[in-house]
């Protein structure tokens, strides 16, 4: 590790912190929507900005790649399918959102529902940021910053230590980011990191083909293309288990998995929330969805890169990323990649840090154990569980480690557990009148029974195989308690005219060029395209 590159990675860190802050200054963090919603003023870019680099960080640059690394180019369906979530969320869910003016999903489900349902939903939100996701991130940025930086080495640790050092520092930069700065500061760095990224991401297939061809971008690229080009092909055999992407889940499992991720995760909506208004809003999302469509180029193509320059030699396959990091970007340039890195595990841990913070300053503490509280205490208390939620992540993410289907299959099973529910109750909340409030329950209680039931009865069934089924199941049994327990009266969504909520002109022909394009991408990494 040269001087130059911890100089050039503190010096872009800075210069981010000091932006985010200068656009900042000015803002007043002493109200709820100052503090968890950015004073409901984001614009288009911002949004799509925030949207992009709250969802990409190195969970995906690590495990995304170690998939592709260990099988093809079908890991990118966590990418590329992203899109039609994002053009879903744009016309259809933040309209009526934005409609009731809510700050958080379960406000939706309290309006919709009633406060029981609000209160397990944001418990089970909560659940997963602290045991999955926020750990998850943690661990995952550490052992790239671990690799590049040689953390192992100068302590002289075992990996394990070295990775709870990494994440330790990690998380307390992140906790002073969205405890301290609010939505604001975390989308504002966001924009700054994920153009950074963009650019950072881009370059690593470029160098490493030109590494493949030792020295010759064509030759590497040549080679790329007639050694195994098998594995340059997306689409896999319907029998095909985890962690390869059984073709019939695109358009089933894997939908209903991106739909929850994107229209009702806390983490992920709530920069939409922020919009100034709908079209602004709905800008951001089919920014995100065109940007998603540059991921499988930079987050799962390199992984096959890896394959050809290491072959099946390295063990973890956690660690074809972060080696091929080390190997081809030029000395100079790594500490400027290192600080891009660093802002996209920090984006996302602090992105869902202030997501769970507010759930629970507004779900929880206000209803159960303050109801007067002012706007101002509220985000005190916001600040020191955050504080907490930040403690708790740092203790747990070392033992991700030990998770036995890889990095990024971990996270997305263990999504599995409350994701399809809570997206069922969503969806019936928007478009059924007379489903009651036992009825999310319910599904919930089942739902959970059912999926652990699967992981004992059909483990060798894909997970997504899995979802695919329990999602209609979710809906049928809550409309089944609709028919025979309707609510006394028809639910109807008022309009609160916190924002403005005409739609953007554009939105939809933009939206169908974003699916074609989409589309194109399947083609090119097919039997069709490149990988014939």
């Amino acid at each position: 590790m040269s001087l130059f590159t911890v100089i050039t990675f503190i010096l872009f860190t800075i210069m981010v912190a000091v932006i985010s802050w200068w656009k900042t200054r000015d803002d007043d963090l002493s109200t709820q929507d100052g503090y968890f919603l950015g004073g409901r003023s984001l614009t288009g870019i911002v949004i799509g900005g925030s949207l992009m680099l709250t969802n990409l960080s190195t969970e995906q640059m690590v495990g995304l790649n170690g998939q592709s690394y260990a099988t093809n180019m079908g890991p990118m369906a966590w990418e590329a399918t992203s899109t039609i979530a994002l053009v879903i969320l744009a016309l259809v869910v933040l309209p009526k959102y934005l409609k009731s003016g809510i700050t958080t999903i379960p406000d939706f489900l309290e309006e919709r529902y009633d406060r029981k349902t609000k209160q397990i939903i944001s418990i089970l939100f909560l659940i997963g940021y602290v045991l999955t996701y926020l750990p998850t991130v943690l661990y995952s940025g550490a052992l790239v910053l671990n690799q590049i930086f040689g953390i192992q080495q100068i302590f002289g640790t075992s990996q394990f230590t070295a990775v709870a050092i990494t994440a330790t520092a990690i998380g307390i930069i992140g906790a002073i980011y969205a405890i301290f700065g609010g939505l604001k500061a975390v989308a504002v760095s966001d924009t700054i990191n994920g153009a950074g990224l963009l650019l950072g991401g881009l370059m690593i297939p470029i160098l490493g083909l030109v590494a493949l061809g030792h020295g010759n971008f064509s030759d590497g690229l040549n080679t790329l293309l007639t050694v195994h080009p098998e594995k340059l092909n997306s689409i896999n055999p319907a029998s095909s288990q985890s962690p390869l992407i059984p073709w019939p889940v695109l358009c089933t499992g894997l939908l209903f998995n991106n739909l929850f991720y994107w229209c009702t995760n806390q983490s992920i909506v709530q920069r939409t929330f922020g919009a100034k208004n709908l079209a602004e809003g709905q800008k951001g999302a089919l920014i995100a969805g065109f940007l998603k469509l540059l991921g499988p180029f930079f987050l799962v193509l390199p992984g096959i890169i890896a394959f050809h320059l290491y072959g099946p030699t390295l063990g973890n396959n956690d660690l074809a990323y972060p080696k091929l990091i080390l190997d081809v970007v030029p000395k100079p340039l790594l500490g400027f990649f290192a600080a891009v890195l660093f802002g996209a595990i920090l984006s996302s841990f602090n992105s869902a840090l202030n997501s769970a913070v507010t759930l629970y300053t507004l779900d929880i503490h206000r209803p159960v154990f303050n109801p007067e509280a002012t706007d101002a205490h509220l985000v005190q208390i916001g600040k020191k569980f955050g504080t907490i939620l930040a403690v708790a992540s740092i203790a747990i993410a070392p033992f991700i480690s030990y998770a036995p289907s890889g990095l990024y299959g971990y996270l997305q099973e263990c999504f599995g557990f409350y994701n399809v529910p809570i997206l069922a109750a969503v969806f019936v909340g928007f478009f059924s009148k007379k489903v009651p409030a036992i009825a999310p329950k319910v599904a919930l209680l089942s739902h959970v029974v059912l999926y652990t039931i699967s992981k004992f009865v059909a483990s060798d069934v894909h997970f997504l195989y899995v979802l695919g089924v329990l999602f209609p199941v979710n809906v049928i049994i809550m409309l089944v308690i609709g028919k025979m327990k309707p609510r006394e009266t028809d639910f109807e969504q008022v309009y609160t005219e916190q924002v403005d909520i005409t739609p953007w002109k554009h939105a939809k022909t933009v939206s169908v060029i974003a699916i074609i394009i989409m589309i194109c991408v399947y083609a090119l990494f097919s039997k069709i395209g490149i990988a014939a």
